[in-house]
């Protein structure tokens, strides 16, 4: 993911701070940024550059200085032209799948531990995203259809986890027929 046109969309949501920003990406079920928080900064002094926002600094006796980011004119054409571009398919990485691979070296106990292992982490995953789902802490839905879009983009994640739970319960049952 391009962390540019995740800090758009949030920027056309309304004005934010980075701090704001950081906080959206680690509660989003969805849009995920496993980079360091400094890109944040860093990519909001390109956007400022590249006169995508504007920075409004408000000054606070006992706290830092705030800077709260406003997406501008071109900035929103820039994301709206993003969005328009011919999608991405799906990048599976799953290390799991890599370590299953090779797992026929484990003794019959050792991989049905990781197999458990594996089953209560998918399990985890799951609940954490029905709980988000739940919360529905970041969905902008200014429209019905925007809250309607938010909320199958985390039915999606849901299912993804269900499917996978699904996979490994199947796998373990036939092992064990094995």
């Amino acid at each position: 993911m391009n962390i540019k046109y995740a800090i758009l969309g949030f920027l056309s949501w309304r004005p934010l701070t980075g701090y704001d920003l950081k906080k959206m990406f680690s509660d989003s079920t969805f849009i995920y940024w496993s980079g360091n928080n400094n890109q944040i900064y860093k990519t909001l002094v390109q956007l400022h550059r590249d006169e995508l926002v504007t920075i409004e600094v408000q000054h606070q006796e006992k706290n830092p200085s705030r800077k709260i980011y406003t997406i501008t004119q071109k900035g929103l054409f820039e994301l709206r032209n993003w969005v328009l571009s011919p999608p991405e398919l799906p990048q599976y990485k799953n290390s799991f799948l890599i370590k299953l691979a090779w797992a026929d070296q484990l003794e019959p106990s050792e991989l049905d531990t990781l197999l458990k292992k594996y089953e209560y982490e998918v399990e985890m995953q799951l609940l954490m995203s029905r709980e988000q789902k739940r919360r529905n802490r970041i969905n902008p839905a200014r429209t019905e259809r925007e809250a309607y879009l938010w909320s199958t983009i985390s039915d999606n994640r849901i299912a993804s986890f269900e499917n996978e739970l699904v996979w490994v319960r199947k796998l373990q049952r036939e092992l064990g027929e094995k």
